[in-house]
């Protein structure tokens, strides 16, 4: 099995990558600025930039990828304050990266997708991207994972007559450099639990929003 994580340069990209490869599956991990990753093979992909995705395409022009993990991603305004915070910049740089980047490397990557027996991807997006949870705050953040989750029930219904399963999912609070130290699990169990849900995901469960644990979570 072929898999594609974009973001594998750090954090849970990079656990999922070490695990998967670890398991003797065969990984590719995307990175803006690539480097060594044991037993993965590193690409460059800035997902912002249609031309970085037609390079990666002209790369892996008729190569099967059987699950599509969209990982990258950022959190441009964590701590910001709704008085001084949330920059014009700070918006173009969320929805650029969470929402477009992922789209555009769903588009750039179908024909992959297509040439395999059963298809998948798998979005990360957030618990907070639910529009029944809103406690506040985080409004770049909130919203670019609200619309990812948006984008990516939305490619379910389009892509189920293709074979393709698409679901979205909360790796949990992560004690990673985005989670920070006071999170509530470490990456190994956050990839461990994401892996499971990935291999559970098929045309019948396509479009699921869930927690790296199976939980079913609010939209």
């Amino acid at each position: 099995m072929t898999i594609l994580i974009t973001g594998a340069s750090r954090g849970i990209g990079r656990q999922l990558a070490a695990d998967y490869a670890a398991a003797g599956e065969t990984v590719i991990g995307t990175m803006r600025s690539p480097g060594d990753l044991s037993g993965v093979t590193v690409l460059p992909l800035e997902v912002t930039d249609p031309e970085s995705h037609n390079a990666l395409a002209r790369r892996l022009d008729g190569k099967a990828i059987d699950t599509l993990i969209c990982n990258a991603g950022i959190y441009p305004d964590k701590g910001q304050t709704l008085e001084t915070g949330f920059p014009h910049q700070a918006w173009d740089d969320g929805f650029a990266t969470n929402v477009t980047g992922v789209f555009l490397t769903i588009q750039t990557l179908l024909p992959n997708l297509r040439a395999a027996q059963t298809p998948k991807i798998a979005i990360i997006s957030s618990m907070m991207a639910s529009h029944e949870r809103a406690p506040g705050g985080s409004y770049i953040y909130r919203a670019s994972k609200a619309a990812v989750l948006n984008l990516g029930r939305n490619l379910a219904t389009d892509l189920k007559p293709q074979g393709i399963a698409v679901g979205i999912y909360h790796p949990g609070w992560v004690r990673t450099d985005m989670g920070g130290a006071e999170a509530d699990i470490d990456l190994a169990t956050a990839s461990d639990g994401l892996r499971h849900r990935f291999a559970a995901l098929d045309p019948t469960t396509t479009g699921c929003f869930e927690g790296y644990d199976g939980s079913p979570l609010p939209y």
